[in-house]
């Protein structure tokens, strides 16, 4: 297979964690004898540093014309400083998402039995949690049209959501809650909003023409923040609108321990941008100490959307077995700590291998940690 692949490093910790998810892709790349062309630009902070807009043309035209976008962190403590910053690093992921259509945004949810001590739930709340959530991700409050006063006494955020953008992110959803437990759970406020109640009604129409096999529960987002902390593994596929989604994406990272370990896709029509769900976390910026194993599954969300799924199983195989065997980096309390760049190659050196000498190759690591 040929693939051809933006590579958007960014800001803080992301060229760090996006170099050992190459070096983990490079090898599948040889093992299975595919080509992945790989085209890095710059993007955020790192593109403003060369008196760039946050979101180059230039950049944009390669993201357009690749098959997928591989992406790091964006963010820069510096510009949040200073008030008179015209723009913020992060509009240039906003406006890329909104540029290339990324409508939705995938986030699984994995708890792991060796980290379940890093979590502030009781161990046996998090247990097996393993879920997927589904957030629109170009339109709602984030998008919606913006007004202040010159006094800065008043401020509006219009929240506005068509019934085919409720649609196509709802497909998608319904179409994974079928392939695992066929059950959805559509979070939304439609008690108060008129863009919950048209979601809700949009999303059981659909239901009802569609999708009569899966199992649609309805649950308001303020019970759903609740119960996504008394019994998180209750849920299997989420749906919900951008911020909503972007609240509960995050409240679900810290149930399970680490937001280091967490990946996530952006999906339009044709096209997928891959990243990982944390910050650009500059104080450990080039002190190779971030966890690269979110970057690192998204590649294994890439390769799924490539339909490569052996290959992104592979991954997850590797990391599972990293995890279980007790070593990670800092933020994972592991018994054995390795730095980011080990960690890389430590999974590239797995995938690469066969899997009866996982175990020998875990004993080596030991007498060079």
């Amino acid at each position: 297979m040929n693939k051809t692949i933006a590579v958007l490093p960014g800001d803080g910790i992301g060229p760090e964690v996006i170099a050992q998810s190459l070096k983990v892709l490079k090898v599948i790349e040889n093992k299975f004898q595919h080509r992945f062309e790989c085209t890095e630009a710059p993007i955020g902070a790192a593109a403003m540093a060369q008196g760039l807009e946050p979101l180059p043309p230039a950049t944009l035209e390669l993201c357009q014309k690749a098959d997928a976008v591989l992406f790091g962190a964006i963010g820069d403590p510096r510009y949040d400083k200073d008030p008179g910053t015209v723009f913020k690093p992060e509009q240039g992921l906003l406006d890329l998402r909104k540029s290339m259509g990324f409508f939705a945004n995938i986030r699984p949810i994995k708890s792991y039995r060796k980290l379940a001590a890093l979590s502030p739930l009781k161990e046996e709340q998090v247990h097996s949690i393993n879920l997927i959530l589904f957030r629109e991700l170009t339109a709602g409050l984030y998008f919606g049209k913006k007004q202040k006063d010159e006094e800065g006494r008043w401020a509006i955020d219009e929240c506005y959501y068509h019934q085919e953008e409720i649609e196509r992110i709802s497909h998608l959803a319904f179409r994974q809650a079928r392939l695992r437990k066929k059950k959805l759970t559509l979070v939304d406020k439609a008690n108060v909003l008129e863009t919950g109640k048209l979601w809700r009604s949009t999303v059981q129409n659909l239901h009802k023409s569609d999708y009569p096999d899966v199992e649609l529960e309805l649950m308001l987002i303020d019970h759903a923040a609740m119960q996504l902390v008394l019994n998180p593994r209750q849920f299997d596929v989420i749906l919900t609108e951008n911020m909503f989604g972007d609240i509960l994406s995050d409240e679900a990272s810290v149930v399970v321990g680490t937001i280091g370990l967490l990946p996530s896709a952006s999906l339009n029509e044709n096209q997928g941008l891959f990243e990982p769900i944390h910050g650009s976390y500059p104080q450990a910026a080039g002190r190779n100490l971030a966890n690269p194993i979110a970057s690192i599954l998204s590649v294994a969300m890439m390769l799924d959307f490539f339909d490569l799924t052996a290959e992104a199983g592979l991954i997850r195989e590797a990391v599972d077995f990293l995890i279980n065997e007790g070593l990670g980096t800092m933020d994972m309390a592991p018994r054995t700590i390795i730095t980011c760049s080990a960690m890389g190659e430590f999974v590239s050196g797995l995938v690469a291998s066969d899997k009866s000498s996982w175990p020998s190759m875990r004993k080596s690591l030991d007498k060079t940690v």
